[in-house]
């Protein structure tokens, strides 16, 4: 089905499934733990083997020597994989090292042997007897070091590094109200419950891998070049992920080591990252350093608007695309974003939820707010003065739907933002109370997809597709969809994901997933409507499906009726056209939050949360209400807590681990409440929706920040917002 005209009146209007708050349909699977995760998986269980993984304890330089006789000798080791025997391995697109390093060394922690053995704790203990010498070269560790050597990265899925509009500097220069900052942010883990996991069997030439990963697709085509092999002897399967957040779009290290573990066992063989192998050998969020600048009016109208980030990468990486929110979110006729990138010798950055505009509006609202102090302003009325509702780069393409203004005029009646006092002037007790406020912004993107439904005699719809739930809900609102466009209790749908035998769809990422699935499946049901009611002898066009029933005219028919001489099977693929070139598809919000600041000990914590979000038609309230404040309690981690400590000597990342790595807990997170402004989008897919996990996130560290500002008075300008940073500001205001 082409989508290349804005959506009219269909089945999903009805509103009879999607759009109310549902359960999701595999909770109770994965509450009482028989959903089976990737390491889970049972049917080798009696001959499966285990493998450790050996990672290098260096970050840069080369294999000098590799002595396997001892693990080779150890009890039960079947197997030991390095690259001197694994042959020739390419190296996947979505891959910016080698999965499996040796002799040269790219990064700390880079796995170099996989031993296997018949348990998994007599090849932890054979590994432990592999040894290595190597070759140290001197590596690039510290960003701020780097920063003159970084350079202008290529063009990424269509992001060009720079943009300009007008003339910055001139206007910048004339602006009667300026503001220069620099921001830093940290590099983040993904810090996900489930590890990086994988079951490898061979039947032949042919693999099936039970693997834990967002797109399956573009990994089914990574294992094939990195194995040298054809994509159809590949067969990922993946149909429950223990949390993803990006670090598993890709195809990672324990994917590939159980690939050729099991080869050389000749035998299933199943691999799991430890803990510091998350941290260390998968992708990471990369730190950044912004500088904005704006210049302004004196009644606050922003005339000159820049955006410069750093961040690095290794040889061949990409940036943290932190200036692209800049390009979009307030007006400005004289503009300049910028990114640079730098050759780091850290583990690969790369995606992590909301790449860019995450940690791009952790510098772009603190600016915004402190620009709004310079002129006067309150920081809400000074975001709604300076919205646009045009793409302020390209004035001549309008945004589909733009809601910004509401969502910061719902949230600040609703918080009581005009409660909120000056600088360091609110106390309750020994607590300094402020508020913050954020803009939250994420494009929507959408991304073909393809599903088959099948109808039993039965009446109950089964439907077939890649894609993936990474936690998300996905298996609810694919059942949803099938249920509203088939007329069927939920309870009547089948839903089944994450198969590389199925067809291939938008997969879990970059926001697209919900609208770009949803959308592949309504496509799949109005071809199996047509053929039900051709079976049933009915007008396609005139066809009514309800309450379990076909109707038309005076005829009515059971469902199933239509399958009673055999399954009705339809498959169809979404496929966008160039409506998004058209206009501008973007999702908006407001984040508001109080904090408390013990006037003595510098302790931060956050009192209250609030999320407007405008995000087209909502398909589940009750999942997106689950995603949104799952962003939020991730943006609070950002702003407060989480950091990764490079050592800065040897070029690791030192805390990896959950005792050392701070997340968010449940004392950490106070009430929180989501509000959904009503919106829906026809130009988005025919479901008229758009993404929201991601939206959850953009803004909400900086809106954490502004309230810590709030309450002190003491600006901090380097996340994470830890009391060392402003404790000695405290004594002036206590």
């Amino acid at each position: 089905m082409k989508f290349d005209t804005p959506a009219t009146t269909n089945p999903i209007d009805r509103l009879k499934v999607v759009g109310k708050p549902t359960d999701r349909v595999e909770g109770p699977l994965k509450t009482t733990g028989t959903a089976p995760y990737a390491y889970e998986h049972r049917d080798f269980a009696a001959t499966q083997a285990y493998g450790h993984v050996v990672g290098s304890a260096i970050a840069k330089g080369k294999i000098a020597s590799m002595d396997l006789d001892a693990a080779h000798a150890a009890p039960g080791v079947l197997a030991i994989v390095t690259a001197a025997n694994a042959g020739k391995l390419g190296k996947g697109d979505f891959n910016t090292a080698k999965l499996l390093g040796g002799p040269e060394i790219q990064h700390y922690h880079q796995a170099i042997a996989l031993v296997i053995a018949e348990t998994f704790e007599q090849a932890r203990s054979a590994a432990a007897l592999v040894r290595v010498e190597y070759t140290r070269e001197k590596g690039a560790f510290d960003l701020a070091v780097a920063l003159d050597t970084a350079v202008k990265p290529p063009a990424m899925f269509g992001t060009e590094p720079d943009t300009s509009v007008g003339d910055f500097a001139a206007a910048f220069a004339a602006a009667p109200v300026q503001l220069d900052q620099r921001y830093t942010t940290p590099d983040h883990a993904h810090a996900m419950m489930e590890p990086h996991a994988s079951i490898a069997n061979w039947d032949g030439d042919e693999l099936t891998l039970w693997t834990s990963n967002q797109m399956i697709a573009w990994s089914v085509g990574d294992v094939a070049k990195t194995l040298g092999i054809g994509k159809d002897k590949v067969r990922l399967v993946s149909p429950y992920i223990g949390g993803g957040f990006g670090g598993k779009l890709f195809v990672r290290a324990d994917a590939i080591l159980a690939a050729l573990g099991a080869k050389a066992a000749r035998r299933p063989v199943k691999v799991a990252l430890a803990r510091p192998f998350m941290f260390n050998n998968t992708p990471h969020r990369p730190a950044t350093v912004q500088r904005v600048r704006l210049g302004a009016t004196k009644e606050g109208k922003i005339t000159a608007i820049s955006h410069e980030s750093w961040s690095g990468d290794l040889p061949g990486g990409g940036p943290e695309t932190a200036v692209a929110q800049t390009r979009l979110l307030y007006a400005g006729a004289d503009r300049m974003t910028m990114m640079r990138l730098a050759v780091l010798d850290l583990p690969e950055g790369n995606a992590m939820r909301a790449p860019g505009e995450a940690p791009g509006l952790m510098a772009l609202e603190v600016a915004m707010d402190e620009m709004a102090e310079k002129l006067g302003l309150d920081p809400v009325q000074f975001r709604i003065l300076n919205d646009t509702q045009v793409d302020p780069e390209a004035p001549s393409r309008p945004f589909t739907q733009r809601q910004l203004n509401k969502c910061l005029e719902t949230g600040a009646e609703k918080f009581g933002w005009a409660k909120r006092g000056k600088p360091g002037a609110t106390r309750d007790g020994k607590w300094l109370v402020g508020m913050g406020v954020a803009a939250a912004f994420r494009n929507n993107l959408n991304a073909n997809s393809a599903a088959r439904v099948r109808l039993s005699g039965s009446g109950v719809v089964t439907v077939e597709t890649d894609m993936t739930d990474i936690g998300t809900g996905s298996y609810t609102i694919i059942g949803q969809t099938a249920a509203e466009m088939m007329g069927v209790p939920l309870d009547r749908i089948v839903v089944k994901l994450g198969d590389s035998s199925f067809p291939v769809s938008a997969g879990s990422g970059g926001q697209w997933g919900a609208n770009s699935s949803t959308a592949g499946v309504y496509a799949a049901c109005v071809k199996l409507r047509e053929a039900a009611a051709q079976k049933l002898g009915l007008d396609p066009i005139d066809a009514v499906f309800a309450d379990g029933k076909v109707k038309a005219g005076r005829r009515s028919f059971a469902l199933g009726d239509a399958a009673k001489d055999g399954e009705l099977v339809a498959e169809d693929m979404i496929e966008f056209g160039k409506l998004a070139e058209k206009e501008q598809q973007s999702t908006f919000g407001a984040h508001f939050v109080e904090v408390g600041v013990d006037s003595m000990t510098g302790e931060i914590r956050i009192r209250r949360m609030l999320a407007v979000c405008a995000a087209g038609r909502i398909l589940n309230p009750k999942a997106a209400r689950s995603q949104v404040i799952g962003g939020m309690t991730m943006g609070a981690g950002a702003a407060l807590m989480e950091e990764l400590a490079v050592d800065k000597r040897f070029g690791f990342f030192v805390n990896h681990d959950l005792a050392g790595y701070e997340v968010p807990v449940h004392a950490d997170i106070p009430y929180q409440e989501v509000i959904f402004l009503d919106e829906v989008d026809p130009n988005t897919s025919p479901m008229k929706a758009k993404g929201v996990g991601e939206l959850g996130i953009c803004g909400v560290a900086a809106a954490v920040a502004n309230a810590v500002y709030n309450a002190t008075g003491a600006r901090v300008r380097s996340y994470p917002i830890t009391l060392d940073k402003f404790i000695d500001k405290l004594p002036e205001i206590a």
